[in-house]
């Protein structure tokens, strides 16, 4: 998991879901699990 000042990038990513959880911005994907992020 890596911090982020911005998701723009990772959204783009094929499977890429946008959750918000505990005030934090979080980049989750099935597909491509090596793929996560939070913001904030």
């Amino acid at each position: 998991m890596k911090v982020r000042n911005s998701l723009h990038a990772l959204k783009s990513i094929p499977g890429a879901q946008i959750v918000r959880r505990r005030g934090r911005t979080f980049v989750i994907n099935k597909k491509n699990p090596r793929m996560k992020a939070r913001q904030g």
